[in-house]
């Protein structure tokens, strides 16, 4: 099947490195237009996410890591449904500093595609939204999510269509359930930016150590 062309739609895809990507937020961060483009674009990623993800995790003060939070569209989704114990990462500092005021514990500039900078077994939950996709974050960072939470803790993320066999998320995600590093809740194809015709893999794992 022929991939999509979805670069002429959504620029940042054609990037490849990462300090392209991170001056493009930057730019993309002036004027909060990366959020009004989000809601132009309906942009349905950190909704469909948050929805799957409540049907699991009951507990609202649950301890959850948003890795590569944005300008925090996953945490007010979250907060909606009463959850409040977030903490974020991007490696963005221009979209963190639009982040809605005190609605993360923390937030940190992360480089997600390097080792995270926090404790094993911290967190209850791992949520990535809109950051495995062209020139962001590789597989590596599915192992890091898994180191940091905690046993039968979730993570909950999406894999732009376009990369999920190109990047190898697919033989990632293969290796983690043969080694019995997790187990699968659900994986389905989501809207994500469907006016942009750009889909994405939705997965929800719970994690075994």
């Amino acid at each position: 099947m022929a991939q999509k062309d979805v670069g002429n739609k959504i620029p940042i895809y054609k990037l490849k490195k990462t300090d392209e990507v991170m001056k493009y937020y930057d730019d993309w961060g002036q004027e909060n237009k990366y959020d009004k483009d989000m809601l132009d674009w309906n942009y349905t990623g950190p909704k469909e996410t948050t929805e799957t993800f409540i049907k699991y995790q009951k507990n609202k003060d649950a301890k959850i890591y948003d890795a590569g939070c944005g300008t925090g569209l996953v945490g007010v989704e979250l907060k909606k449904f009463g959850y409040h114990n977030f903490y974020g990462a991007d490696l963005s500092k221009k979209l963190l500093d639009l982040v809605p005021s005190q609605l993360y514990k923390k937030l940190d500039q992360v480089d997600l595609n390097k080792p995270i900078q926090e404790e094993n077994d911290t967190f209850d939950a791992v949520m990535c939204v809109g950051t495995f996709t062209f020139g962001h974050v590789k597989p590596p960072a599915l192992d890091e999510f898994i180191r940091i939470t905690k046993n039968k803790g979730h993570i909950c993320f999406t894999i732009n269509e376009g990369i999920h066999e190109e990047y190898g998320f697919d033989k990632k995600i293969e290796q983690l359930n043969n080694e019995n590093k997790w187990k699968e809740i659900e994986f389905f194809k989501s809207d994500y930016i469907a006016s942009k015709d750009v889909n994405a893999w939705l997965g929800l794992y719970e994690v075994i150590k």
